[in-house]
């Protein structure tokens, strides 16, 4: 097993050589894959947002569209091998082509949190259709022969939102749409628009259907598979025998969080409000499961018959991610989760049965995107100066910006904030962990410029320089205290005198987003930083229906067209995208329940009559017969594993006994043996920074024990919930060498 581990090791560092030299020379070597290299794969399939994502398979290949709101190029395209490694191949559009100053930010218009949402992606007819409505337009299509485009426009006008289209066996064209009250409207096969008279409600209100519908015919049935988000998020499935009804529902999952809580909300009034308005971030419920489980989102089918749930979730400040999960149909429905242990998902699960060549680099662990830019061209974009991750902020003004000699070059354009300023350059933030760090150059700046580094939220912030007459001043800011502070350039500072020579300065933000905090650094040297402001709170709001963007800016805040900005080097770094240590093979360690903060007890032999249960030790410095023995106490709490392959593995303690079930459902089923092939084999569940959930592979259930009855340990919890406290989550301490 040890051998296995070294070679999945090794491909991974192959791998991210490969990633290193792509991207360019000095940027970092490895970016979150779901892939852990080992035949399982670990949610989420991209720690960073793709709302409202679609799935479909043609032939071998899967592709996946998703949500892009106000950015351009709009509604990116993915496509997978596998289900679990993907690559951005494609957007639909490269603008939005309205004459519309919303779309472009222009005369304090804007479209944050509308523009383009809720796409469906099919294949038919020999080509790719993807539908989804814009705001104020209607519903809109693109087609193209290969899905790496070109792709033509078609605007079919109607108020048609949110939906799902269903090319039938007979021709026909169907759109599904509506929230509550679920529509049917027959589209033309021209795409010229909606089939007049032809809109029929096939399910009433009152259902508990929802939103984001997604329509498939299933041997003969007709399945809807919708979101209802009050009072949570709930995956609903309709099924019919005729599209137009009867239907009745099925809840497919709806308390699946992986142990996460869904971040405070931003207050304000308005929209895009002034600098210095009121704002507050609502306080965190940390058992609350809100929208934070997985709901919206499409099911596919596998080459060999096998199903899984592509769907969404509320992931704190990084925005909505995608997840896969395994979908078991019973009684004839697809219900998420696995045998045993329906309605709830595993984190951590085998990847799909796909055979594969082992040369196909499709398959092989990679990130979906190149996020670090060096602006030479390398970025991976098959047209155009940097990578597919980059995106702008609304539409840009095309004459105002270009990538000269290695640099990208903003000129700035009036607005009086960030959130305003026309040509930012922006990309998802990516989590848990990640340090973006960029090179600035300022000598072209002009009176009234203000250019750096920021994130384009709700409250936004930035870390910049500003010109005021012939003064630069280094500035950080955040809108949620409106607070600023302030860094002369001037004086006889040697580094403030080392950047007025070259107008060179890196800037930096470090991103923690799963604990929703982020802080702004800059360097004179490109060697050793120093924060500008303390520690910055971070949301999820309903104004973008975005995470964090991390943006690229430069404005002129005395409503003038200015000067202009270089950047050059950006550099996005991910210190917890490796996980090939999270496991603790090798090692002796306590297991902590996080929800009594106490380690988990292999009792003694010949202790009362029930020799041989899991139980919570008792106060530090008692053992378990009751004896003051501090030693005793700790070889009964320690722990090693047994590597089995493939993420699995099997718990024994250090006087060599094996932990095994005898039951489903009873307190006490979970006992030790010294008979290795009772032996339970567990799928390891990585929750990062060393807490994990151990799920039998016999019965789908989990390990665990409630903090509030007393009871032993057993084998009978379904999974977390959003505050990790109900006992079936750990933490490994390793026991330090002496």
């Amino acid at each position: 097993m040890i051998i296995k581990r070294y070679f999945a090791t090794v491909l991974l560092a192959l791998m991210g050589v490969a990633a290193s030299h792509a991207q360019g020379a000095g940027t970092p070597a490895q970016s979150w894959t779901a892939d852990n290299g080992n035949g399982t794969y670990t949610n989420p399939l991209m720690y960073d947002e793709f709302s409202d994502p679609d799935i479909i398979r043609v032939g071998d290949d899967y592709y996946l569209a998703g949500t892009t709101m106000h950015t351009v190029p709009g509604v990116a395209i993915l496509h997978s091998k596998d289900l679990v490694n993907w690559e951005n191949v494609s957007y639909c559009f490269d603008r939005f082509d309205f004459k519309d100053d919303r779309f472009s930010l222009k005369n304090h218009k804007e479209i944050y949190g509308q523009g383009i949402w809720a796409p469906c992606i099919r294949y038919a007819n020999g080509q790719f259709y993807i539908f989804s409505n814009i705001n104020g337009k209607g519903l809109q299509c693109w087609t193209s022969k290969d899905i790496r485009g070109p792709w033509k426009h078609h605007n079919l006008n109607g108020k048609i939102y949110d939906l799902s289209v269903l090319f039938d066996d007979d021709g026909k064209i169907y759109a599904i749409h509506g929230y509550g009250e679920v529509h049917c409207t027959e589209l033309k096969a021209d795409m010229s628009g909606p089939v007049e008279g032809t809109t029929r409600v096939i399910i009433p209100n009152g259902s508990a259907v929802g939103e984001g519908h997604h329509m498939y015919k299933i041997n003969g049935k007709y399945y809807l598979v919708s979101t209802d988000y009050r009072p949570n998020g709930r995956t609903i499935c309709s099924r019919a025998d005729n599209i137009f009804g009867p239907y009745e529902q099925c809840t497919m999952t709806a308390d699946e969080t992986f142990g996460y809580f869904p971040v405070g909300l931003t207050k304000w009034k308005g929209r895009i409000v002034p600098d210095g308005t009121a704002m507050s971030i609502a306080k965190t419920d940390s058992n609350a499961v809100a929208a934070g489980n997985i709901h919206q989102g499409g099911i596919v089918q596998t080459q060999k018959g096998d199903w899984y749930a592509l769907l969404m979730m509320d992931f704190h400040s990084i925005g909505r991610t995608v997840t896969l999960a395994p979908v078991t149909w019973t009684d004839g429905w697809p219900i998420v989760g696995l045998p045993g242990n329906l309605g709830r998902a595993p984190r951590t699960w085998l990847k799909p049965d796909i055979d594969l060549p082992a040369s196909d680099k499709a398959a092989q662990p990679h990130a979906p995107y190149y996020r670090s830019e060096d602006f030479n061209g390398n970025g991976g974009r098959s047209s155009g100066p940097f990578g597919r991750v980059w995106q702008w902020n609304h539409n840009p003004d095309d004459s105002k910006w270009a990538v000269k000699n290695g640099r990208l070059r903003l000129n700035t354009l009036p607005a009086e904030q960030l959130m305003w300023a026309r040509n930012s350059l922006t990309q998802r933030a990516i989590g848990p962990k990640s340090i973006c760090t960029v090179e600035l150059y300022t000598a072209k700046m002009k009176d009234g410029d203000v250019a750096g580094l920021g994130n384009i939220n709700v409250p936004c912030s930035w870390i910049g320089v500003v010109k005021d007459g012939n003064k630069l001043v280094l500035r950080a800011f955040e809108q949620l205290k409106n607070d600023t502070i302030d860094l002369q350039l001037s004086g006889n500072d040697a580094d403030a005198e080392r950047f007025k020579a070259g107008g060179r300065l890196w800037l930096r933000i470090d991103g923690d987003y799963d604990d929703n905090v982020m802080r702004y650094y800059y360097s004179f040297d490109g060697k050793t930083f120093k924060p500008l402001g303390g520690k910055m709170q971070l949301s999820y709001q309903l104004c973008t229906f975005q995470g964090v963007r991390v943006s690229l800016f430069a404005f002129n805040h005395k409503g003038r067209n200015g000067g202009y900005a270089e950047f050059d080097n950006f550099v996005c770094d991910e210190p917890n995208a490796s996980r090939s240590g999270n496991i603790p093979y090798d090692k002796t360690f306590r297991i902590i329940n996080l929800a009594t903060g106490k380690p988990m007890l292999a009792m003694a032999h010949g202790l009362i009559h029930d020799t041989e249960s899991m139980r919570e030790a008792p106060s530090e410095g008692a053992s378990s017969d009751g004896k003051n023995s501090a030693k005793k106490l700790r070889d009964e709490t320690r722990f090693r594993l047994i590597d089995k392959g493939n993420g699995q593995v099997q718990l024994q303690t250090v006087d060599g006994r094996y932990v095994f079930v005898t039951g489903i459902g009873m307190a006490g089923d979970v006992k030790l043996t010294t008979d290795a092939s009772k032996a339970e084999t567990f799928m390891w569940q990585d929750y990062l920074n060393g807490e994990f959930m151990l799920m039998s592979m016999r019965t789908h259930r989990y390990l665990g024990k409630s903090p509030t009855t007393g009871s032993p340990y057993s084998m009978d919890f379904a999974g977390s919930d959003p505050a990790r406290k109900n006992g079936a989550v750990f933490r490994y301490e390793i026991e330090k060498k002496k």
